[in-house]
Formats: structure tokens, sequence, C-alpha cells
């Protein structure tokens, strides 16, 4: 398949590029590596990267929950919690090639501590004005989309020291296990947050979200890792950008690649801002009940990615890939229209199996088809395609308030099924020889 040709020739290149820790010559970079994918861990590094984004996604899938619920209940609108996600999302597609490209200029490590400070930073701000009872919906809006631009630097900063710390030729299996600690967060983040806020409202939610980042910012400062720093003009980074915009313009890989993403995002994870407005209004649940049943998805994905990492082989990406965007697509369909909390809970399940290979596969085809030099110009190329979010958050919010959420969910499953079948001529070159 052309995807093990994309394996091999960026395997057989990438090695070059390990050895970027200050202070460990190349030779060291070429020493062998343990071959076992379960070997990662032996890794203290690849834990502490891995430990930052356990705690990242753990966070956000906490906050977007209980602001979800939060500001359903005060002002009665689904389309004011689609914005919510909406406003997280919206600086990848306006920032995010741009801190692709400016993150091949940065020392990573240093990036990714100020990251996690500044997501800290606004978490604790929320957390007092909880405390103090001015919380109020403008707050959440304003905080998700700073939230939103700290997102927008994790693939760019985070995934790419993740593929210098392990190597090319175990970027999958590490994918597998960092898409595993998002998805386990998914399965704590949701149950958490529902259930602090049943029990102590936002002031609960918020105080928690501090203390995860203080774990996180831990973790990131024993990162030893250090990359080298690109020597450029400060004119350069524009240049950087068009550079990564017009290589996707020529690889039929990248273009199919992130055709897909777009697809998923626009079509598919919208849905996800409709799960508290669907288990309120037509599932009958409360705030605690939602949690749980917003965590099943992480723990159908959490299956998912152990699966992908004990089992999947580079000839399987391209057909995981596509299957799991379809299965996603379809199971939201259910999940919409079936008024029933153990099937709901069952499709939820799936859409996380779903999530699970088309998470894994993404970052990884990403970084295995983008040359060395070029990789977080190309992370920031996907972090644009999926930050164009918005416009499914938008949609799905404004037919939600016209039509329902459960028929506006299935709508806007069915479309992206439509546009997965109309995009057939690119992404099949994915699996073909």
């Amino acid at each position: 398949m052309q995807i093990d040709r994309w394996f091999y020739a960026v395997r057989g290149t990438a090695r070059g590029v390990r050895g970027t820790a200050r202070g460990v010559p190349a030779a060291a970079a070429l020493a062998p590596r343990p071959a076992s994918r379960w070997g990662l861990l032996a890794s203290p590094d690849f834990r502490r990267l891995w430990l930052v984004g356990f705690v990242i996604s753990a966070v956000r899938w906490l906050e977007m929950l209980a602001v979800g619920i939060f500001v359903y209940q005060q002002t009665g609108s689904a389309f004011a919690v689609a914005l919510m996600t909406l406003l997280r999302m919206l600086p990848m597609a306006l920032f995010g090639a741009v801190i692709g490209a400016l993150a091949e200029r940065l020392e990573r490590r240093k990036a990714l501590i100020g990251v996690v400070v500044a997501m800290l930073t606004t978490s604790l701000c929320l957390a007092v004005l909880a405390y103090a009872g001015g919380l109020t919906v403008w707050h959440l809006a304003v905080a998700s989309f700073c939230n939103g631009i700290a997102w927008a630097a994790d693939s760019p900063v985070r995934r790419v020291m993740i593929g210098e710390v392990v190597g090319s030729e175990r970027m999958g299996s590490a994918m597998s296990l960092d898409v595993g600690a998002n998805n386990a967060s998914r399965m704590l983040g949701p149950t958490i947050g529902g259930l602090l806020l049943a029990a102590a409202g936002m002031s609960g939610a918020f105080t928690v979200s501090v203390l995860f980042y203080a774990v996180g910012l831990l973790a990131a400062l024993r990162v030893a890792h250090r990359n080298s720093q690109a020597a450029a003009a400060v004119g350069s980074v524009l240049a950087r950008v068009i550079e990564g915009f017009v290589l996707v313009r020529r690889d039929p890989r990248l273009i199919g690649t992130l055709l897909v993403t777009v697809i998923y995002n626009v079509f598919g994870w919208p849905f996800t801002a409709m799960i508290p407005v669907i288990g309120q209004d037509n599932l009958h649940l409360g705030a605690g009940g939602i949690g749980l049943l917003a965590s099943m998805d992480g723990i159908g994905a959490f299956c998912g990615v152990i699966a992908i990492a004990i089992y999947t082989k580079p000839a399987h990406y391209a057909r995981l890939y596509i299957g799991g965007v379809a299965l996603y697509l379809v199971m939201l369909i259910v999940f919409a229209l079936v008024p029933n909390v153990p099937i709901a809970g069952a499709a939820l399940l799936l859409t996380g199996v779903a999530n699970a290979a088309f998470s894994v596969m993404q970052a990884t085809l990403i970084y295995l088809a983008a040359p060395a030099e070029m990789r977080s110009r190309m992370y920031g190329v996907l972090s644009v395609c999926i930050g164009t979010g918005p416009i499914g958050f938008l949609s799905i919010g404004v037919l939600a308030d016209a039509i329902g959420a459960p028929l506006a969910t299935a709508a806007t499953g069915a479309l992206g099924l439509l546009a997965l079948a109309a995009t057939w001529p690119w992404w099949r070159r994915l699996g073909t020889v």
C-alpha cells in the first residue's frame, strides 16, 4: 500500500533528526530503541509528555461538559451551548498555521510550559469568579477562546516533541497511547464534571481544573528533551506558512487526509455539543447522568486505542482512518434518533471506538507524510482543518434552535456521510498501491 511506502521512507530518514536533545550527539540518536511498542513507556520524557496531554484533555472534557450544562441552564439556548465549543475551536482556524510555523522557531519545552501556564491561569480566574458568585456566560466565552489558542498549539508543540522523543518508526504506537490518554480523560472528564457541577457547582469544577493543570505543569517542567531552534528572519514566518499549504497542494496523501479531517470536524464532532441538550430534554437526565452518558464515548475510545496499539500495522492505517469517520457519523445519527438511555449509551460507546481510529491515524498519517523539517507546519495546517469545526458547531446550534437538537444532530450526520462519499476520489488514494 502507499501508506507502507510513506512509513518506511520516513523511517529511513527520520533517525537523523532524533538527536536534537540538548547535549545528545547524533550517534546517541541512532542507538537501538526497545522493539516493543509498550517499551515507549520506559522513556521518561514520553511519559511526561503523555501525562501533559492527559491533563489537558481531561480538563477540556470536564470544562466542556460543565460549561455546556451551565450555559444551557442560564440561557435555555442550544445555540449558546454550541457557541462555547465553537469559540474553543475558532483559534485553530484563525491561528493554527501561524502557530505551526512559529513552533519551528521556538524551544518547544518552553512553549509547552507556556501553554500549560496559560490554561492554568484561565481556569484559576474562572474558579475565583465562581467562588465570588460573579461567573457569567460571557466570562466562559472569553475563557473558551483563550483556551482554544492554547489547544491549537498542542500538536505543533507537544506531539512533535513526542515524535522527536520516540522516533518515526514508533509514532503510530505513540499516537495510540497519546490518543488513549485523551480518551481515558473522556471517561473521567465528563463524569467528574457532571458530578462536581451537581455537588459543588462551577467553583468546584474549576478548582479541580486548576489542580489538574498544576500536575501537568510539574510534568512539563521535568521534560528533559530540547529541540534545536530554527534561525530565521521575522518575515519568514509567513513564508513558512505558505510553504506548508503548497506542500499540501502537491501531495495527494495530505489532501485526502485533511479532507477527511474537515468532514469529521464539520459534520461529526459538533454533535458532542448537543449531548447535554439531548440528555436533559430527551433522555431526562440530570447533570450527573449526563456526565456518565457522555463518558461512554471515552470508554469506547479508550478500548479502541488499546486495540490499535496492540494490533494495528501500517497497512491498516487508511482503512481505520476512513472507516472510523463513517462509523462515527452513523452512530451519532442513532444517538440522536433513539430516545432510550441504554441505546444512546451504546451508540456513544461506538462513536468512541470510531473516534479512536480516526484520531490515532490522523496524527500518525500527517507525521509520516510530512518531511521532518516541516512537521510543525503540517500540524499547523492540520489545526486549521480542525478549526473548520466552528462551521459545524454554528450550523448545528442554529438548526437545533430551529428544529430541535435530535433532528439537527441526525441531519448533520447524514450530510457528513454524503460529504464522505463525495470526496472519495481524493481519500481513496490513501489506500492505493
